[in-house]
């Protein structure tokens, strides 16, 4: 289907060429509510230490893990991302994805002022996250519903904001999904088909995961190839397996760099290293696969920050694109990475 979008990327500020993208951080926070995913401690000492504010005295029990502080879990300060963003961009950072989807307060408004104060392009998407947060009206639209509402955030903006959204996502899944997840990833892979948007995913924390999700997409007439799969370094420790999930398709995203002090498991999954990070991206790339890596870091708490003692968004440019060149990768592999990458999938078809 033809549109006037075709050939662009859309961000919070218009329609840019693809070209023009730079390096591309793919799956960040800049304004977020996280405290769905907030684990209340169980003795009284700690749930008083919840809800302290975020300082150097409790900097190390919130690092080793950071979702049992109700208070690191949500970014509400316009002007420190004001200030996180300018530093990436002084740091040869271009361009930003703003994964936060409906659930966890998207704020289309705020991209736009981020944007135009920070110099950065923001690119933000549409849809909701996991079941969890959703609000209570998503039981009730079908996925057509759904559909249309993705829609219009793309071509029309978000509600009468005016503010565009330039991609889907990132789309919330739990393991095992629940039936609203499922209608959301249906009406996605319609969405998709009448903008020629790309998908961005949250899966669910188990192997299976990622694989049952393009299952439903795919059934549902998503393109596997406008699919970007989310959180790839801390559901797989078994590369055979990536490779696997690559094979169909789709992008894979290691997009948590920077989460290098933060000890807790998801299951039997240790939460890797950025150094283990970068050891997997080098084995996909040895093994024909850099055309479809992407990476972030998934900042969604202060204490990334580095107002909080954090490495901030600047730490793709600043440490984790030479620690890749240092790690084995070409710098052409980089940039196919940073730059090639989030080009091709960001732009409408």
């Amino acid at each position: 289907m033809s549109q006037p979008i075709s050939g662009k990327v859309q961000t919070v500020l218009g329609l840019m060429s693809p070209d023009d993208l730079g390096i591309t951080s793919m799956h960040e926070h800049l304004m977020i509510d996280f405290t769905v995913v907030f684990q209340k401690p169980d003795n009284l000492t700690e749930i008083a230490k919840s809800y302290e504010p975020v300082t150097m005295q409790n900097l190390g029990w919130i690092r080793y893990d950071p979702f049992r502080s109700f208070t690191n879990l949500s970014l509400e300060d316009e002007d420190l991302a004001v200030d996180e963003v300018k530093k990436f961009v002084a740091s040869g950072g271009t361009s930003i994805v703003e994964t936060t989807s409906v659930g966890i307060a998207r704020s289309p408004e705020s991209l736009a002022m981020i944007s135009r104060m920070s110099g950065a392009n923001i690119i933000m998407g549409s849809g909701y996250y996991i079941a969890a947060s959703h609000p209570d009206y998503v039981s009730d639209k079908s996925e057509n519903d759904i559909a249309d509402e993705i829609v219009s955030d793309i071509m029309c903006g978000v509600e009468n904001t005016g503010v565009k959204s330039g991609f889907i996502g990132e789309i919330g899944c739990s393991w095992p999904l629940t039936a609203n997840e499922k209608k959301v990833l249906r009406a996605s892979a319609i969405a998709q088909s009448k903008t020629g948007a790309s998908i961005i995913i949250h899966p669910g924390r188990d192997v299976q995961a990622p694989f049952d999700i393009l299952d439903i997409l795919g059934e549902a007439g998503a393109d596997m190839q406008r699919v970007v799969m989310g959180h790839i370094g801390r559901t797989y420790v078994d590369v055979e397996l990536v490779i696997k999930l690559a094979s169909l398709g789709c992008y894979l995203s290691y997009d948590q760099f920077g989460w290098e002090n933060s000890y807790f498991s998801y299951g039997s999954t240790d939460f890797p290293s950025d150094a283990m990070r970068i050891g997997y991206i080098k084995r996909l790339a040895d093994a024909g696969f850099v055309n479809q890596i992407v990476i972030g870091q998934d900042i969604a708490c202060k204490h990334l920050l580095q107002k909080y003692g954090g490495y901030g968004y600047a730490h793709l440019p600043d440490n984790v694109i030479p620690r890749l060149v240092s790690g084995g990768l070409t710098q052409g592999q980089v940039d196919i990475i940073t730059k090639i990458n989030p080009a091709k999938i960001l732009t409408f078809n």
